[in-house]
């Protein structure tokens, strides 16, 4: 749905491309871990997340055709960090760890980790929403709170305009004149 809207507009407006950015990575790495090198006979493994893989990819080509420059420039760069970190790490896994329970081990981790930074990464978007309703609320109660004596503030202003500049000082002989006979 989202794409949809993005592809209907023209234009991404204010969605973030951080939970594409994540899924991305994650997927990438759990293909890494499916293969027969790292963990022999995890062919769903792959399937699925290699399927993820190529949706996401998809998802950030259609996210750089319709960000303008600045944002494109911003996920290209991280998308080929992440590109750079999985063959790094797929260089890494394959040359260095010489049997698949520890290539596993190793690679499970690290999706692990990729699992949750994926799962976490709506808060990139939930966060700052949640604070901005937060501060609406706060200055919702501060403007409940402070309305009346606003009010009356404003109704004595407009109360001593009316009565001139010098309203308070004839007052106040009125008051004196009052008080001594």
């Amino acid at each position: 749905p989202t794409f949809v809207k993005i592809v209907k507009k023209g234009e991404v407006e204010q969605f973030s491309p951080i939970p594409y950015l994540a899924t991305f990575v994650n997927c990438g790495i759990w293909v890494l871990y499916g293969l027969p090198l790292v963990h022999p006979h995890s062919l769903l493994v792959i399937t699925i997340n290699g399927s993820g893989f190529v949706i996401e990819t998809i998802y950030l080509l259609l996210f750089l055709i319709y960000s303008d420059r600045k944002q494109r420039v911003k996920v290209l760069l991280i998308a080929l960090a992440e590109i750079l970190f999985l063959v790094v790490l797929t260089a890494l896994v394959l040359t260095v760890a010489h049997t698949t329970k520890v290539r596993s081990s190793i690679v499970g981790s690290i999706a692990i980790v990729g699992n949750i930074m994926m799962y976490a990464s709506p808060l990139s978007v939930m966060i700052p929403n949640g604070l901005g309703s937060l501060l609406g609320i706060t200055q919702l109660i501060l403007y409940a709170t402070f309305y009346k004596s606003t009010k009356r503030q404003l109704a004595e202003r407009k109360a001593s305009v009316e009565m001139g500049p010098n309203a308070g000082s004839i007052k106040k002989i009125n008051v004196a004149h009052n008080e001594h006979p």
